[in-house]
């Protein structure tokens, strides 16, 4: 396979100014991430600073519910309360290692956002986090997070101020000072080498998930579930099964309202493949091309493309590219909620929406893993809002 592609998927459409920050930053990877020295101070961070390994856990009411053995892979409780942290204190132990002062970054629900300033804190860089201006009105609680933390927060009022404005104002800022500043991708989009950054650090929650279960039920699990929109999430659960093919991957993508126009997210229904944010990749978009809006609950999975990798991974049929919409999600978080007293983020409750409204896919003796990728307390406003209305 080509360097950066995924079958045709991926690649570096960026501006030549770009160009020498991103050979840059893959000489770096290159250079110190095998390293014992790089690894062992990752794997001290993520064991004592962010709490790894996390469970796995038997959700055995919500098993009862499914009619399989569901476990839950527990990213919500990494320090920071989702998965982002495995890939923001691997980023900025290499920024640190490259001679950067400066993080800048974007998000969407917060999360990454979040992990990112925590990052720069403890390895002593200054961030500064690019947010939508609808996604700071949204996620106000980590918001008020990331300043307290010390974040400088720049509002993206450009386009539809939201995912994919705040990515295009990341990068446009890194093409201007790059010589002292690392953009640190939340996701595994952009232009190689993010995707495999991104994707190589998130791959310890499969790394673990593959040791705990076979301690738990001494076989590898069925299918692994998790839901995105730019991949990492579900990547790093994935990885390490790709070679086991007899292994089922869901990818569950923001639904929205409906798949109607414009009150959706889920690019794998509605989208084609085209260029955005430097990567060819599966991308919601008109007939002439031009970006469409997406639109779902989750800001997270707000995003209009799909990495690389994944597009590729689904375009191949080795991973089933599935949706939610917003009514079942909320739903879904009230289950979770009453089973298993867990609240789920609105990006992970589109996975828990999905394995609801498709038991009869899975096999009463077979053992499923849900990525759980993330705690509900920063949507609690709007999840409260929800069933008041309803």
């Amino acid at each position: 396979m080509k360097k950066g592609r995924f079958g045709k998927y991926g690649g570096q459409f960026v501006n030549e100014m770009l160009m020498p920050a991103l050979i840059e930053l893959e000489e770096a990877f290159n250079k110190f991430y095998p390293t014992q020295a790089f690894q062992d101070e990752l794997e001290r961070l993520l064991r004592d600073y962010g709490g790894r390994p996390t469970p796995l856990y038997y959700a055995a009411n919500f098993s009862k519910l499914i009619g399989c053995r569901v476990y839950l892979k527990r990213e919500d409780l990494l320090c920071g309360g989702s998965h982002k942290l495995n890939n923001a204190l691997g980023q900025t132990i290499l920024a640190k290692k490259m001679g950067k002062t400066r993080i800048i970054t974007e998000t969407a629900a917060g999360q990454h956002g979040l992990a990112t300033v925590m990052a720069g804190n403890i390895c002593g860089l200054d961030t500064e986090i690019f947010i939508g201006v609808k996604d700071i009105k949204r996620q106000v609680s980590n918001v008020n997070r990331m300043k307290l933390l010390g974040a400088k927060i720049t509002p993206v009022k450009s386009g539809e101020g939201i995912l994919k404005d705040a990515v295009s104002d990341t990068l446009r800022e890194w093409t201007a000072c790059s010589q002292t500043t690392y953009y640190l991708m939340g996701s595994t989009v952009g232009p190689h080498p993010f995707p495999e950054i991104v994707a190589s650090f998130q791959s310890i929650i499969g790394k673990e998930i593959k040791e705990q279960i076979l301690k738990k039920r001494e076989k590898k699990p069925d299918a692994i579930l998790a839901c995105g929109s730019g991949g990492s999430n579900a990547l790093g659960a994935f990885r390490p099964f790709i070679s086991d093919e007899e292994i089922r991957f869901y990818f569950v993508e923001g639904g929205g309202e409906s798949l109607g126009a414009n009150n959706s997210a889920a690019a794998f229904q509605l989208g084609k493949p085209g260029i955005l944010h430097g990567a060819l990749m599966q991308v919601l978009q008109d007939e002439y091309g031009q970006i469409k809006p997406s639109k779902t609950r989750a800001a997270g999975l707000n995003y209009p493309g799909r990495g690389p990798e994944i597009s590729y991974l689904c375009e191949t049929g080795r991973v089933k590219a599935c949706y939610a919409l917003d009514e079942d999600v909320f739903k879904a978080v009230r289950i979770m909620c009453r089973t298993e007293g867990l609240i789920p983020a609105l990006e992970t409750a589109h996975v828990i929406a999905y394995v609801l409204n498709h038991k009869s896919e899975f096999d009463k003796d077979e053992n499923i893993v849900i990525n759980y990728s993330g705690r509900g307390d920063k949507d609690l406003k709007a999840i409260m809002r929800y069933y008041y209305e309803s």
